[in-house]
This record gives structure tokens, C-alpha cells and sequence, in this order.
């Protein structure tokens, strides 16, 4: 069964509906499927990096422009979004229906068969990296009758097209496994030693199965868990910087600039006016 949750946000930034899955079926290469469908009356919508993967698909096919980072200058139909190390930046449209999976970057890896380190810090047609096979997907979500049924048929087209797909290599599945597990606060020279490759070796693989070296994608895993905990209102700024790793508030600061074009203070303000939010909040 497709178990959703929704949300309904209605602000002066726009009223739209939020829905998200995450297929069990699909764990671990998959992290959530998601849609949102409504209007936006902001110029300029933010997402930040969370070392992982997006695909999307416009629904109603109102353009979007990129405007950061480089790539693919309008989404009418398909993106890919590759790892990031900024923010990504468009200008939406009006009124927007678009459904999006996120994938780790074992699925990538897997749909994509090639080194994802070519997509690293660039927004790209979905069409040019994996074929026409793609128009399937667009075709058959656009005419669904609900949610639940397009969930379940990009669901269905990601099942095909990954079982039969290479897997990352077992110590780099294994090394990025521990980064996460660990929320990035690992040593690169442990996993080494327990991997038995070189520094040389060990960051080549992973930009080519993981998009970017073990070092940055400690660096994402660790910025992800610090936005998540901004997001919740646990605590003060500088509680959240040292209970998601950081040396102190202005490590912290400097690493928010660095990677979202904005101060903690200041991401809080904007929040994410398309209702798609990298972390999922409810208002």
C-alpha cells in the first residue's frame, strides 16, 4: 500500500499541497518520492545541498529557469540535479506541479550508469543521461488520476530500470554507509585503513559513485543533519552547531554562507517558498 503524508501550506509566499512516500521497496535507493501542486508568488525559489540526487518531472508543464547553478536553462520537462556544494536557484513559475525523487546516490549510480562526479554542481536535462525511456515516465505520470497512482508508477519505472543496474563497489557502499551512520563525523583516514584503499583510489571512487570525494560528502551528511535541526527549533543557533559537529557558531555560520548563499538566521526567514523543502517541515 502507498502510505502518504500531506501537508497544506497557505502564506503569503502561496497556497500549495505537499505529499511524500517513501517506497519500501526502493530503501536504499531511494529516499522519498514526492509532489507538490499549487501557486508561488515569490521571483526566486531557494533549495540548499543534501548529498543526494533529484529527479523531477514537470507536470504542468510551466517552465522553470535556472539560475543557479550552471545546466539546463529551463525545466519544461525533466531535470536531473547532481550533487550540489551551493544553493540551487530558479525562478518558478506561477502555478506548479511537479513530482520529484530523490535519490541516494547508490540509485544514481544505478540509473544513471555512469560516474556521477560528471553531474556534480550542474542541473541537466533527465533525457540526455538516461534516453528516451524517460518520455515513459512523464507520459504515464501526467495522465494518473491521483498521487498515490503516480507515486506508484515512478516507483514501478525506477524498480525496472535499477534491478538489473550495477551496484556501487561494496567498500565504497560500505565508507559512505559509515559517513552517514555516523552523520559525518568520521575520520577519511579510518575508512581507509578499513577499506584498504589508498587516498588516491578511495576519492576517485567516490566521485564516481557517490559524485563528490568521502570528505564533502562528510561535509553534506553533517549539513543536512545541522539544517534538519535549525528547521526544528530544537534549540539556540550555537546548541545546534555543536550538536550537529561544528567547532562553534562561526564555523557553523561560515559553513551555512558557504553552502546556501545565506546565514542561518537568514535561511530560517526565507524558508522554501516552492513547498518543497530538502527537510520536510508543515509550516
Amino acid at each position: 500500500m502507498v502510505r502518504i503524508v500531506s501537508a497544506q501550506h497557505d502564506s503569503p509566499r502561496g497556497r500549495w499541497t505537499y505529499s511524500e512516500w517513501r517506497p519500501p521497496g526502493l530503501a536504499g535507493l531511494v529516499e522519498v518520492i514526492w509532489e507538490t501542486r499549487g501557486t508561488t508568488t515569490e521571483p526566486q525559489d531557494r533549495h540548499y545541498p543534501h548529498g543526494m540526487f533529484e529527479l523531477l518531472v514537470n507536470l504542468m508543464g510551466n517552465p522553470y529557469r535556472l539560475l543557479q547553478p550552471r545546466g539546463t536553462e529551463t525545466f519544461a520537462t525533466t531535470w536531473l540535479v547532481g550533487q550540489q556544494l551551493g544553493p540551487i536557484v530558479t525562478a518558478p513559475p506561477d502555478r506548479h506541479h511537479v513530482l520529484g525523487i530523490r535519490l541516494r546516490p547508490a540509485g544514481a549510480y544505478a540509473l544513471l550508469a555512469a560516474p556521477l562526479g560528471v553531474v556534480t554542481g550542474l542541473v541537466v536535462e533527465l533525457e540526455d543521461l538516461v534516453g528516451p525511456t524517460v518520455r515513459e515516465l512523464v507520459e504515464r505520470c501526467r495522465d494518473a488520476p491521483s498521487v498515490a497512482a503516480r507515486f506508484g508508477l515512478a516507483a514501478a519505472w525506477l524498480a525496472a530500470r535499477l534491478a538489473a543496474a550495477r551496484a556501487i563497489d561494496p567498500a565504497i557502499a560500505w565508507a559512505a554507509a559509515e559517513i552517514e551512520a555516523r552523520e559525518g563525523r568520521v575520520a577519511i583516514a579510518e575508512l581507509r585503513r578499513e577499506t584498504g584503499l589508498s587516498k588516491t583510489r578511495l576519492a576517485a571512487a567516490f566521485r564516481e559513485q557517490i559524485g563528490v570525494t568521502p570528505k564533502v560528502y562528510a561535509r553534506l551528511v553533517r549539513f543536512r543533519l545541522a539544517l534538519a535541526m535549525l528547521e526544528s527549533g530544537i534549540g539556540p543557533l550555537a546548541d545546534v552547531a555543536l550538536a550537529a559537529g561544528y567547532y562553534d557558531q562561526p564555523h557553523f555560520n561560515a559553513e551555512f554562507r558557504d553552502l546556501t548563499g545565506q546565514s542561518p538566521r537568514e535561511l530560517l526567514v526565507a524558508r522554501y517558498p516552492s513547498g518543497v523543502p530538502i527537510v520536510r517541515t508543515d509550516g
